[in-house]
């Protein structure tokens, strides 16, 4: 419940400041972006959503897989069309990774490989290869809850949604209940030691 509660916390300000027309500082870089107008039931909404993501990602810490949890939902309706954590360790496939999982589900049961009309919730920033998928699948908002500073491909590294060669570039905001995401990943980093 603690866990909700700061995060629903999080995004309500995070409302309040978007009806002002407010320009944000979305990222550590204090990159701004004009955020459009998103009312208390939507953000509401964010909040369940990178709450079952979070819970995807203790989910695969119990499996002792690197706890990262992604959920894809439709935009029009609000409801869950996937959602996982990472299953590298135990699919031994290195792409298992847990936005690669709700994509891959997510466009083999609609029959389409284009997700425009999808946001995706992670509880890590993106890595290279999956913020490259994320492109490929047109998702049209990319939630994220900690930077990965080695690893991320979205804020860090190589900045695929940057790059002139990227075909396609969803919205990003970072740090939906990054506090309880980083927490998680350190919790089990310090356990693998």
């Amino acid at each position: 419940m603690k866990t909700f509660h700061h995060l629903y916390t999080l995004s309500v300000a995070f409302a309040q400041q978007a009806k002002k027309g407010h320009v944000l500082a979305l990222d550590r870089f204090h990159l701004k972006r004009k955020v459009d107008f998103i009312s208390n039931e939507t953000s509401f909404c964010q909040t369940n959503f990178m709450e079952i993501a979070l819970r995807e990602a203790v989910a695969a810490f119990e499996r002792m897989e690197v706890p990262v949890g992604a959920v894809i939902v439709d935009v029009r309706s609000n409801e869950i069309l996937a959602r996982a954590g990472n299953r590298i360790e135990e699919m031994k496939d290195p792409t298992a990774h847990a936005e690669m999982l709700v994509i891959r589900q997510v466009a083999t049961e609609s029959g389409d490989i284009r997700l425009s009309g999808c946001d995706l919730y992670v509880t890590l920033e993106p890595c290279p290869m999956c913020a490259t998928a994320i492109s490929f699948a047109r998702i049209r908002r990319v939630y994220f809850g900690a930077s990965d500073t080695k690893g991320g491909g979205v804020e860090n590294g190589p900045r695929i949604f940057e790059q002139p060669t990227c075909h396609h570039r969803p919205d990003v905001y970072g740090g939906i209940g990054a506090s309880n995401a980083t927490s998680l990943l350190k919790s089990f980093f310090a356990s693998r030691r």
